[in-house]
């Protein structure tokens, strides 16, 4: 099985491919914070859906925390996905709510074979390609189980992330978060959260990453390629609020050839909560 060396896949890209019809390749939307998800009306392909509030943690009260390996293999296998699976997966937004998150999950426990489809849906729709819109189907699980393999490397806790920050010679954590609420200028959406950031982390405001008449990942963005700059020779960690858009920052790495960095799984929900007496920068 080749793993593609891009983590992206062009609309046209996967029309071509999707006519090809490879008994492997397995679409997967990943839609998630939208107020009128489409899917049940109309989707790429046969695509199976993937709720990131569903395949998590349910132990940790946290939103959408990883969940263990057997559960995460238990629940893509459910989905018809395989080990040898070549995977697309894209959502409502483009690529930010939540394909990024996604792809990150499936790298997480060992696939490499996961692309996400550039500009999602709404460039698909753009671009005038076909959309599936009889009934959503039942997925039907795979018959070999799926095999997830734990890449530790790739992840975050809180402990690491407080020894990291007191460590900028050796680690660079980078906030995915609006500039106002990195700064901590306003309040967190989340009520019961500290305002602020992480000391010695940067910032980087995903939706930068996104060119919004397309919205493409904008490859080689400046801001990026300075961050390249100040993590070579570093471990990169990235962070937002839940996890989710810290992803878009890991995609984006991932594309200027930076293929380990870290998600801090908790993000901003952990480490702004009261209670734990996180170090809290703000301006």
């Amino acid at each position: 099985m080749t793993t593609p060396s891009s983590a992206l896949i062009e609309p046209q890209d996967l029309a071509r491919l999707l006519a090809e019809a490879p008994d492997n390749l397995v679409l997967v939307d990943a839609t998630y914070g939208v107020m009128n998800p489409v899917y049940a009306q109309a989707r790429i392909g046969n695509a199976v859906f993937f709720d990131i509030d569903d395949v998590a943690d349910h132990d940790n009260p946290l939103p959408h925390m990883v969940p263990r390996a057997d559960a995460f293999a238990a629940a893509v296998t459910a989905m018809g996905i395989r080990n040898d699976s070549q995977i697309v997966v894209y959502d409502q937004s483009g690529i930010a709510m939540a394909a990024a998150r996604v792809w990150w999950m499936f790298r997480l426990y060992g696939h490499d074979n996961v692309r996400v489809l550039n500009g999602g849906l709404p460039l698909w729709v753009a671009m005038g390609l076909p959309m599936n819109v009889s009934p959503a189907p039942t997925p039907t699980a795979a018959t070999t189980p799926f095999r997830a393999t734990y890449r530790p490397h790739l992840v975050c806790d809180h402990a690491a992330v407080d020894d990291a920050h007191t460590r900028p010679d050796e680690y660079l954590i980078l906030d995915a978060r609006s500039p106002d609420r990195f700064a901590g200028s306003v309040a967190e959406p989340r009520p019961h959260l500290t305002s602020g950031h992480i000391p010695n982390s940067r910032n980087v405001f995903f939706m930068d990453m996104i060119d919004p008449g397309t919205a493409r990942l904008i490859p080689h963005h400046p801001a990026m390629a300075e961050m390249i700059r100040a993590g070579a020779g570093k471990r990169i960690i990235t962070s937002c609020g839940s996890g989710v858009t810290a992803c878009v920052l890991a995609l984006a790495l991932h594309e200027m050839g930076r293929d380990d960095v870290a998600v801090y799984d908790g993000s901003w929900c952990e480490w702004g909560q009261k209670s734990l007496n996180s170090a809290i920068s703000v301006g």
